[in-house]
């Protein structure tokens, strides 16, 4: 979503912010689960007035350019750049979302306070069980997702830690195994952390391969890090968040990508990082300490 070499902020919430929106019961699952185990829970956000399309349409006027993206919604689930605009306004294309034939994104929503303290309630009711497993919660963040019937959300994939919470109507998120190179090559990785898109190339023989996760009100989907994914929204329009985090584990993995890619630039071919729990610490500090002295892997 974001830049894969973000601040690596450190979460502070207190653990009485939460207001419970995730039972008991969603959280023994996503316990057993995290963090590389996709899987459905179910949440408690109900229609938070946060979350209303006259509300979003006013926030989303209120953003910079850098923390909005929408464009059109006809897409095929695999495409080679960033698809064209609508012609309409961010704030028309919101409130018009039905028929709009769009898809809007508003991104780092936790800049404005009253979505920031919506993301600590809903991280502060899992920052236990996500500390468990994989440390400090790094980099926490929030996506809101505004999509017309029918929209396409692209095969790519995100850096960080990820649970998509269905807020109105309904989606199917596909996933694919994450770190499995026939579904996004070592190359590709490397080129993403690196400052490369974030699509990936589709192949039609992938479809049968993937991992259906049917939303709607109430449901939430957890991506693992890099998981490649696309999105087929339904019969009506929809309106998603996406609440995101790091971990040392996640940067370390994009650091050792560079890493590899600043390998392969010199002509070797480097072996493959390795996925959670392993923690690839050597070739990400190496990384780190050239990136100290100037040599990226842009050089």
């Amino acid at each position: 979503m974001n830049a894969p070499h973000g601040p690596e902020t450190d979460w502070q919430s207190p653990k009485s912010a939460s207001l419970g929106m995730f039972n008991s019961d969603a959280k023994a699952r996503f316990a057993q689960c995290y963090p590389e185990t996709p899987h459905l829970l179910r949440h408690g956000l109900d229609r938070h007035p946060l979350l209303e399309i006259e509300a979003l349409a006013d926030l989303a006027e209120r953003l910079s350019e850098e923390s909005v993206e929408y464009n059109r919604g006809d897409l095929p689930i695999g495409i080679d750049d960033k698809p064209g605009a609508t012609g309409l306004s961010i704030g028309e294309t919101i409130r018009s979302v039905h028929d709009a034939n769009s898809w809007a994104v508003l991104k780092n929503v936790e800049q404005v306070p009253a979505y920031n303290g919506l993301l600590i309630d809903l991280l502060g009711d899992v920052q236990s069980e996500i500390e468990a497993a994989t440390g400090r919660m790094l980099t926490p963040q929030a996506y809101v997702f505004i999509s017309s019937p029918s929209a396409v959300t692209p095969y790519h994939f995100d850096p960080e830690h990820n649970i998509l919470l269905q807020v109105s109507g309904s989606k199917v998120m596909t996933q694919f195994p994450a770190g499995n190179p026939r579904f996004a090559p070592d190359t590709t990785h490397e080129s993403y952390h690196t400052g490369g898109p974030r699509e990936l190339s589709w192949q039609e023989g992938f479809r049968e391969q993937g991992l259906p996760f049917a939303l709607g009100p109430g449901d939430a989907v957890y991506v693992p890090v890099m998981a490649p994914h696309y999105v087929q929204n339904g019969p009506d329009s929809s309106i998603s968040l996406s609440i995101t985090w790091r971990s040392e584990w996640s940067y370390r993995e994009s650091d050792a990508r560079a890493f590899n890619h600043l390998m392969r630039k010199r002509g070797l071919t480097p072996q493959a990082t390795a996925r959670w729990p392993a923690n690839n610490k050597a070739k990400a500090y190496a990384y780190r300490a050239l990136r100290k002295i100037g040599l990226n892997a842009k050089s």
